[in-house]
């Protein structure tokens, strides 16, 4: 494996150990009664408001970017946002497990949209990650196959299409620069939440409603979708589309660790098993997935 390589693979399972864990503090802020939205809304704008600063320079020729940004942008803001709306109302490996079925949405957009050939080897790594999924998912109380149950999980579902739609955006998009890529995801969740306001039950926060603690928590966030983001970009643009979804399957054995320590969320030996399945299909696809 080459630097090149090296550091895209290592960007995607940053992300997956960021995303693994990011939950926690949003449903600190939910329990505090900040929303989903509102939180995200913040979050970002944080986010974007730092890397304007240390960016600003990259700023100039922005009216010049390709319309494709744009459904970068939206795609990415709603996977982010559903995410986090699914994550602080739904069970955390539930959630995860229905936004890990992206590898489906993953090879069907990659196969069509980018014409990328996948060998055996991605099938198989892909079949292997899927199964470990129901493994984890497996409820002997439920007969016939997990679907969503709540809205929480719906959207959990869609953010995982979205999270797809995103990736092979990203990856046909090779003449957008990185900084660009990451500007439309946070600028995107922006967007896209303040879309949601009207559908939020509660009236949407001024700055001036929130505690400090709230203003520190969000400002611990903000770092953390900065250098998520930008290492994810960086990732899916250098790694084939069904490879880069079946390295984020990290994510789910960090969120299930995070949920037994963080949430008291107890694991089975069905997700023990399932999640070192997914680990195993990981590695394997990163070592014999040609990109």
């Amino acid at each position: 494996m080459n630097n090149k390589n090296f550091f895209a693979v290592f960007g995607l399972l940053f992300g997956a150990l960021c995303w693994g864990i990011i939950w926690f503090p949003y449903r600190i802020l939910f329990e505090a009664g900040v929303s989903g939205v509102a939180a995200s809304f913040y979050t970002y704008g944080i986010a974007t408001i730092i890397a304007g600063i240390l960016f600003a320079k990259h700023w100039r020729g922005i009216f010049e970017l390709p319309m494709s940004i744009i459904w970068l942008s939206i795609a990415a803001g709603w996977t982010n946002l559903s995410y986090v709306l699914a994550i602080i109302d739904g069970e955390v490996m539930r959630v995860m497990l229905l936004f890990y079925l992206s590898p489906i949405w993953t090879l069907i957009l990659a196969h069509f949209w980018l014409k990328e050939k996948t060998q055996l080897t991605g099938y198989i790594a892909i079949a292997a990650s899927l199964l470990g999924a129901f493994i984890m998912l497996y409820d002997p109380h439920i007969s016939g196959l997990p679907l969503p149950a709540s809205t929480a999980e719906w959207l959990a579902l869609s953010s995982g299409i979205g999270f797809s739609l995103t990736n092979v955006i990203t990856r046909k998009s090779s003449h957008l620069t990185l900084l660009a890529k990451s500007f439309a995801v946070w600028i995107g969740v922006l967007i896209v939440s303040l879309m949601f306001v009207p559908f939020v039950h509660t009236s949407f926060p001024l700055p001036n409603a929130f505690s400090s603690t709230n203003w520190l928590i969000m400002f611990l966030i903000a770092p953390l979708l900065m250098a998520a983001t930008l290492f994810v970009q960086y990732g899916v643009t250098r790694i084939a589309a069904t490879r880069a979804s079946i390295l984020f399957l990290f994510e789910l054995v960090v969120a299930a660790i995070a949920a037994y320590y963080l949430a008291h969320e107890t694991m089975a030996i069905n997700e023990w098993v399932g999640g070192s399945l997914i680990v195993v299909a990981a590695i394997f696809a990163a070592s014999n997935h040609e990109s």
